[in-house]
């Protein structure tokens, strides 16, 4: 199979990544639960993965580097343990359903009001998001790059607009391990992140980063190994936000797919942006297609034809030529009802930097047969 369906989950990994499951499955203990040697060791890689993800997001501390199972349980910590009764939010439609489905929780159980800026020719303005802030807005929600399009907005300009008080939230799915984003430099005052996309880890690896501005409050409760004598969560980071056993298979793999991605992301970066550019090139060439992404360094190539579902497309991709891609509304239907495709989705083609021109003629040449 031709898989292109990286944006849902990275379907090739490292060598190093692999090494570290693998080793962690064969001897592993519970990190931060146990006083013994092997808990200890497992204790001393978890802060390294920590550290390593600290300083490849220019965070605010080691301590506030929280580990999850995904973005979003990130995204949902990040609202749900920040957002106060009756705070006003702007988000944008290129939300994800992880952003967009907390905040309508928090529409009807906190009273949170939610403003949505739209795009200008498919892109997100800063300008238009700004028009809709107001005296009681807390939070700012902003994709670091859409997971329909690949469309990344300008998170710098948009700080720079934003009355200082307003906390920034980015949901760096798409984004983490493709192209830079650092907090401190942007203004991010909340990072959401998949480990299993850009960042090549495995699945069940996720984490939120956050500035010394905000104080998330607990959504899960349980055990941390600390402070055990108290019925109530700790008050410190990173435990008040880490109930329950890690896991340290996820962990161990995120610390080597960051790593990756330190010494890769560039060159890796460049190939994706070359894919998409010559995917663009190539399909808006044939007079059925419209193309919805620009090229990107997130590797996303997103179009519909003129007659055919993107459902029926993708079926026909798996069934008649064995290429794996994704159909729909991806989760994301504020997004498609801006780009006005709502009624029939996009095929999203997802390239990974392991991945080359083949690839990429494989897709094309189907399309082509299919016409």
């Amino acid at each position: 199979m031709i898989y292109l369906d990286n944006a849902a989950s990275g379907g090739t990994k490292p060598a190093e990544v692999v090494h570290a499951v693998l080793s962690s499955l064969r001897l592993c203990a519970n990190p931060g639960r146990s006083g013994h040697r092997l808990a200890l060791a497992l204790a001393e890689r978890v802060h390294a993965c920590r550290a390593l993800l600290f300083d490849l997001f220019d965070g605010y501390g080691v301590e506030k580097v929280i580990f999850t199972k995904n973005c979003t349980e990130a995204l949902n910590i990040a609202l749900m343990g920040v957002l106060e009764e009756g705070d006003h939010v702007v988000a944008s439609c290129l939300e994800h359903n992880s952003v967009l489905r907390p905040l309508e929780a928090l529409k009807r159980t906190r009273k949170v009001t939610v403003d949505v800026a739209l795009l200008s020719d498919r892109k997100l303005l800063p300008e238009t998001v700004l028009s809709l802030v107001n005296e009681r807005t807390r939070m700012v929600c902003v994709t670091a790059a859409s997971n329909v399009t690949g469309e990344a907005p300008d998170l710098l300009s948009l700080r720079r607009l934003l009355p200082p008080h307003i906390l920034l939230l980015a949901d760096g799915a798409q984004a983490a391990g493709h192209f830079p984003i650092r907090m401190k430099e942007t203004g991010i005052d909340l990072l959401a992140l998949a480990g299993h996309k850009g960042l090549h880890a495995i699945q069940g690896a996720g984490a939120l980063l956050f500035s010394d501005r905000v104080s998330p409050r607990p959504v899960l409760f349980g055990g941390t190994g600390s402070e055990s004598e108290h019925l109530d969560m700790p008050l410190f980071y990173p435990d008040r936000l880490e109930a329950g056993t890690l896991s340290f298979p996820a962990i161990a793999s995120l610390f080597e797919g960051a790593l990756y991605a330190l010494h890769h992301a560039e060159k890796d970066g460049e190939r994706l942006l070359r894919l998409t550019e010559a995917a663009h090139r190539d399909l808006t060439a044939l007079p059925a297609y419209t193309a919805y992404s620009s090229p990107n360094r997130s590797g996303i190539f997103a179009f519909a034809h003129r007659t055919r579902t993107s459902e029926d497309i993708a079926a026909e991709l798996n069934d008649r030529f064995d290429i794996a891609v994704r159909g729909g509304l991806h989760c994301a239907p504020l997004a498609h009802a801006a780009l006005g495709t709502a009624e029939n989705g996009l095929v999203r083609a997802s390239f990974s930097p392991f991945q080359g021109m083949r690839e990429k003629n494989a897709l094309i040449a189907a399309q082509k047969t299919a016409m």
